[in-house]
């Protein structure tokens, strides 16, 4: 499945899914992952992802990147998994609540002639995000700058100085605004600021510029993304964009983010830091794998 052009391989590990398919997958996820997201050699994706059963929610979700790392959370696949769990017969309901490495989260579906044609996702909070740490920093209530949090604070590259604010979505993440992010060179300085040592769990690196309009703020966003690359979006990344162009002033909190693979309807509100992040989710293709004859 698809969001917006991130695309992950998904394995359902529910109690529909048979005894063998969970001991394949879940006795080493991590491997598995890296073994099939390969482009040349297994299936080709950004990653890992397995929908799961949970005390706590109607579904679980786990995460794992291309290069085998255990992300936190992804927003453009936890609309795939809303719309996976609902056509594919798992649920009929049309709120779904999903258990992740950051906490529940909220998805409330949009169905047409049965499909479901857009998922809107409950992210939780933006929070300013101590560099320096791992933790995540206090809930935004208005902005400001406390201790170790980096807002439009200055941060290098490869001898170039970029303005930055950290952020959390669940997962760490540095905004940074460029001019010209179509033609800025994302994989040259987004490889080196994952690996900053303000972050010691590496960080997604998001670059955006304003774009001209009068109805909604958009930003351009590219994002590079720790264990993964460039890729073509990111769910959380777009919600931390909004989070960090609202703090700078640059947006009243309602946004259009526009990536790569597309756009998604970004809500924050600076008052609750709640974010609410509305997008499409695509089937792409599915399949089995042997796995015994590896």
């Amino acid at each position: 499945m698809q969001g917006l052009g991130n695309d992950y391989f998904y394995v359902d590990v529910t109690r529909n899914a048979s005894e063998e398919v969970r001991k394949a997958v879940l006795s080493d996820p991590s491997a598995f992952s890296l073994r099939w997201s390969d482009r040349h050699l297994g299936i080709g994706s950004d990653g890992l992802v397995l929908i799961g059963d949970s005390p706590r929610a109607d579904f679980s979700m786990r995460i794992f990147n291309a290069d085998g790392s255990e992300a936190k959370m992804c927003g453009n696949a936890s609309r795939c998994i809303g719309k996976y769990v609902y056509e594919k017969g798992l649920t009929d309901k049309t709120v779904v609540t999903l258990d992740t490495l950051s906490g529940i989260k909220t998805l409330t579906l949009e169905i047409s002639s049965g499909k479901v044609v857009s998922v809107t996702v409950d992210m939780g909070f933006g929070e300013l995000l101590p560099v320096g740490a791992g933790s995540q920093g206090p809930r935004l209530s208005g902005g400001g700058v406390a201790g170790s949090l980096l807002v439009e604070g200055p941060i290098e590259a490869d001898g170039r100085t970029f303005s930055g604010t950290a952020v959390s979505m669940g997962n760490p993440h540095l905004v940074i605004p460029v001019e010209d992010v179509t033609t800025f060179d994302v994989a040259r300085y987004g490889s080196i600021l994952e690996r900053n040592p303000l972050f010691p769990d590496r960080v997604n690196v998001e670059f955006y510029s304003v774009l001209p309009g009068d109805d909604i703020t958009s930003l351009r966003m590219r994002v590079w993304e720790r264990g993964s690359g460039i890729t073509q979006a990111c769910g959380t990344g777009a919600c931390a964009t909004a989070v960090a162009a609202t703090l700078s002033k640059v947006t009243d909190g309602l946004c259009e983010v526009v990536m790569d693979g597309g756009s998604l309807l970004i809500r924050y509100n600076p008052v609750n830091g709640q974010v609410l992040m509305t997008g499409p989710a695509s089937f792409v293709f599915d399949g089995t794998i042997d796995t015994e004859n590896e």
